[in-house]
């Protein structure tokens, strides 16, 4: 059961989401593909084998932006999905999130200094894992201001509230746990896709500064998180006769320390701390 704020923020943006449909100025739709062999979870202590199959969906109307990412995600054995089994673990993770434009909406620029535009932003994460631990089933809202830079591509920052929540699983101690809500935090979110010069190159990515978010379900202490990714992307559309942007291959790199909010310090050891290089690549249509 939703608390009323967070009813209302999801009626919103799926209004939000609505309004803009039949109003589209531009979109975005991609799928892609990246790999990587030095995945972490907290209390996992081995490198972990990662294949990701994602949808990204993206688009402009009057008076905003609104933005869907779709992740699933399979590990090796190395982060199996049953006690006592080598079959890896599964999950299914989902990002939106909508920023209105405030100098659209009020028919006026908003700008000053590198800043090109001011926007509110409102969105949700939901995710669920099968794995022998924690199997999350995590629900989120985030809200709150983001500025607009004035940068070639794009370069947002927004400053969210997070109300979030989980009912871990875990299969060595059945039933699941009722569903546990953290203290609402904060976050500090950047997120970019910016030109290099001009080189058939990307810089693209996300960086999320997190802070501690009270005890988590077992009554631990949990810690702030950095959890930052980012890759450089190149567009070889025009090797295969393609329109530019179309197909983008490139490397990325994942840093997540205090994964979850989980201290790397601690009994989770390395596992909550993930540094991740991955190959990627991308068709856009």
């Amino acid at each position: 059961m939703l608390y009323a704020p967070h009813r209302t923020a999801c009626c919103v943006a799926l209004a939000l989401c609505c309004a803009s449909a039949h109003a589209i100025d531009w979109s975005d739709t991609s799928i892609s593909f990246r790999y990587g062999t030095k995945f972490a979870e907290p209390f996992e202590p081995n490198d972990i084998h990662k294949r990701i199959y994602n949808l990204t969906y993206a688009n402009g109307y009057k008076y905003g932006t609104n933005y869907l990412n779709v992740d699933l995600l399979l590990s090796d054995g190395k982060d199996p999905r049953d006690l006592n089994s080598s079959r890896g673990a599964q999950e299914v993770y989902v990002v939106y999130r909508h920023t209105l434009d405030i100098g659209k909406v009020m028919g006026k620029d908003i700008k000053f200094g590198p800043v090109r535009g001011v926007g509110a932003t409102l969105g949700f994460d939901v995710n669920t894992k099968d794995d022998r631990h924690y199997n999350s089933e995590k629900r989120m809202l985030v809200a709150g201001p983001t500025l607009m830079f004035d940068v070639p591509g794009f370069l947002n920052a927004s400053l969210l509230a997070r109300w979030e929540s989980n009912a871990p699983l875990d299969k060595s101690a059945p039933p699941r746990i009722a569903r546990y809500r953290y203290d609402t935090h904060p976050m500090l979110s950047l997120a970019w896709g910016v030109p290099i010069g001009s080189l058939p190159l990307s810089f693209e990515g996300y960086a999320n500064f997190i802070a501690a978010k009270g005890k988590d379900e077992f009554g631990n202490g949990t810690k702030p998180e950095t959890h930052i990714d980012m890759q450089i992307m190149y567009d070889l559309s025009s090797a295969v006769g393609a329109s530019k942007n179309t197909f983008k291959v490139g490397l990325e790199y994942e840093y997540w320390r205090n994964k979850f909010g989980v201290d790397h310090t601690g009994p989770a050891g390395s596992g909550a701390f993930a540094k991740t290089p991955m190959v990627r690549a991308e068709y856009h249509f």
